[in-house]
């Protein structure tokens, strides 16, 4: 069996216009089999997908979208074919593949019998565009090796993805680090190349786009750990204190002890400047540096009001529905 029909392609994508386009053709020539699943679009991407060569399904809308039901239709309908393939590239429809990656991805799962899952450095497409996009650029930067978890972009081993039964549809954000837990736990190895492997297209260019986005955070922090409590500690930790617990003290201390308010902001100024100096440790220049660490500061506040959300969702037994940014 040749390298390209031993990997079949999910796509995972909603409303992505041009960005899904450029994508499927980023994987013309390097797997054998391209599957798209759409959540719902209203523009011209199931069409789009099917000119270019691609399988489709549109998931229905009877059950939240979640891009873990995605991955989970879109491998399902890939192992229903006669000889499916070893492994599966999941991808984000708003993301390009570099090209040869694939490759060298499959000759490492073929290699070692116990990695479950490889992946690679995803970079921004348009990192100068915001500086919410440059912040994604720096998030996606991440030492290559044995790994504890990565984003959506991954290239499965089949067998692994069945025995821990795929990805949890009911996970709405961080769904990859609570997959790539369970694969952990069932004893699989994860690994990061040290090679290119996607071209992320953010499109974030607004201050309400990355507090959506945060708050989808904040929920992935509190849903994930609360599957696993060995997961997302110290994110949680963080999130509480300096976005809830530390602010309702200030409020306390403006009105009735001021040297507590005092002390209060002089903590969040002294975890400001470590935030910068621990940007410009890892090689960010310091303007980039004290502009994110704001952002960094900030994120903690949509992220409570994300984990207060789900966990209002969770005692009122209601759907875990998508938080969407753009």
């Amino acid at each position: 069996m040749s390298n390209a029909a031993n990997i079949g392609a999910v796509i995972i994508g909603r409303n992505e216009g041009q960005r899904l386009v450029n994508c499927l053709q980023s994987l013309k020539g390097e797997v054998g089999l391209v599957v798209y699943v759409d959540s719902g679009s209203t523009d011209n991407s199931m069409q789009n997908a099917a000119e270019l060569g691609a399988e489709c399904i549109l998931l229905d809308n009877e059950t939240p979208f979640t891009a873990a039901r995605a991955r989970n239709a879109g491998f399902e309908k890939i192992m229903a074919r006669p000889n499916p393939p070893k492994f599966v590239q999941f991808v984000d429809g708003d993301c390009t593949l570099e090209p040869g990656y694939l490759t060298h991805a499959a000759a490492a799962l073929s290699a070692d019998n116990s990695l479950g899952l490889i992946t690679g450095w995803r970079s921004e497409i348009h990192p100068d565009a915001s500086i919410y996009n440059q912040m994604c650029d720096y998030e996606w930067h991440r030492p290559a090796g044995e790994i504890l978890a990565c984003g959506g972009d991954m290239m499965v081993r089949v067998k692994a993805f069945e025995d821990i039964d795929g990805f949890n549809g009911e996970v709405i954000a961080a769904e990859d680090d609570e997959f790539c837990t369970r694969l952990r736990k069932a004893g699989w190895k994860l690994k990061r190349l040290p090679i290119p492997m996607t071209h992320h297209d953010a499109n974030m260019l607004s201050f309400g786009q990355w507090w959506s986005r945060a708050v989808r955070t904040g929920h992935g922090f509190e849903q994930v750990n609360d599957l696993h409590s060995d997961y997302f500690v110290r994110e949680r930790m963080r999130m509480w204190l300096f976005g809830a617990a530390l602010p309702l003290a200030a409020l306390f201390g403006a009105v009735l002890y001021w040297p507590l308010l005092a002390a209060i902001i002089l903590l969040y100024l002294v975890s400001y400047v470590r935030s910068v100096r621990g940007l410009e440790k890892a090689g960010m220049e310091r303007k980039n540096a004290l502009r994110q660490s704001v952002y960094l500061f900030l994120s903690k506040f949509p992220n409570v009001i994300g984990a207060a959300k789900y966990r209002k969702r969770k005692r009122n037994g209601a759907e875990m529905e998508i938080i969407e940014y753009k």
